[in-house]
């Protein structure tokens, strides 16, 4: 494959959201040090807020998993069951205040409808299938007390190999955000909000962190990260529940982005850079650049030894793959090769359904 300007610039555009976004912030970063933690004067009032579809097998679990998790002040865990009376009456009888919704409307609403519902201006969101580290709470409510914060986000830790390896990437990415002064990467499982500046979520979203901090973010209020306020949660399970999940997380996180445009305006400063960095262009742009050099690496391949050697490292990774689903044992390298590829073909996965407008709202879900 011939060095070229297209062939350069190709690699670049490829590089950019993986790469050259992480090493640019961390430059930037590293001259920043992280404020002080200081316990606020009296700990306040605490709701969790557990949003809950049929996890009636695990809703107790986690009732009593925050109630164990060690905050210093009051707390109430309100449960929102999603058009489920049996998850909320298991709620209830683990102790939590519960709110039944008399039909399904998805995790955004039911978010919508909790945080309006909590007793408390300081509300922790956790999802019901997952485990709070001790602390978690106080760590997040520390950072939720500081001047201009209007959300915390938590450490997710899921899965193994390369699985884990990129969540272990997601919160380098945060970590050094959060020394810039915010960050996007609010999740879901863990996070907490302030009631008073909650932005009511649209009917028509469903990637409720992604639009909870971009809007939080677009009226001056920053996303903090506290990598001491970790939970765990297991895998989704097999590919196909994967595939199905990432792909419809990444094509309604860039319904999101679209919706918020505005943001992407580089005289945003910051914010736009996260927004291109983080986010989009290693979801659209870097993986179509990418897929454009493999086409001129299987054109080019006769005659060049460096594109044979780009299309060997490709047939690792999906060999890599391959033996992942058989559960064979490989070296962490191998298993970082299939990550790559993997999320890759979930970019285009995700693009395809948002281009078809395919924003699955009420997702299906195993019972748990």
């Amino acid at each position: 494959m011939r060095s070229t300007p297209l062939v350069a610039g190709l690699v670049v555009s490829a590089a950019i959201g993986h790469v050259g976004y992480p090493i640019a912030l961390a430059a930037v970063a590293r001259r920043r040090q992280p404020a002080p933690r200081v316990d606020p004067a009296a700990w306040p009032a605490v709701t969790v807020l557990v949003p809950a579809y049929l996890e009636a097998g695990v809703i107790g679990a986690k009732v009593a998993d925050v109630h164990a998790n060690g905050y210093p002040g009051p707390l109430e865990v309100l449960v929102v069951a999603d058009g489920d009376p049996e998850t909320a009456a298991k709620a209830a009888a683990a102790g939590a205040r519960v709110e039944l919704l008399p039909e399904r409307r998805g995790k955004s609403q039911a978010l919508n409808h909790g945080v309006a519902a909590a007793s408390h201006e300081m509300v922790v969101i956790s999802d019901a299938n997952n485990e709070l580290e001790q602390g978690a709470i106080a760590h997040l409510v520390r950072r939720l007390s500081e001047d201009g914060v209007g959300a915390v986000a938590g450490e997710k830790l899921e899965g193994t190999g390369g699985e884990l390896a990129y969540w272990r990437f997601e919160a380098w990415l945060k970590r050094n955000e959060d020394l810039m002064g915010t960050t996007l990467g609010l999740d879901g499982g863990l996070c907490a909000v302030r009631r008073s500046t909650w932005p009511v979520i649209p009917t028509d979203i469903s990637n409720d962190d992604l639009w909870v901090a971009l809007d939080l973010m677009e009226r001056g209020l920053r996303v903090a990260y506290e990598p001491q306020a970790v939970v765990r949660e297991d895998s989704i399970g097999g590919t196909a529940l994967s595939w199905e999940r990432r792909t419809r997380v990444l094509g309604g996180g860039l319904w999101v982005m679209w919706r918020k445009r505005q943001l992407l305006d580089p005289r945003r400063g910051f914010v736009s850079a996260q927004i291109w960095g983080h986010k989009l262009w290693r979801s659209t742009i870097g993986p179509l650049s990418h897929l454009a050099l493999l086409l001129m690496a299987v054109r080019s391949a006769p005659g060049s030894l460096l594109a044979r050697l780009f299309l060997a490292g490709h047939a690792v990774g999906a060999a890599s793959f391959a033996a992942q689903q058989r559960d064979v044992r490989l070296p962490l390298p191998a298993r970082l090769a299939a990550q790559v590829l993997y999320l890759q073909a979930v970019a285009f996965g995700g693009m395809a359904r948002c281009l078809r407008g395919d924003r699955v709202l009420q997702w299906a879900k195993p019972a748990r």
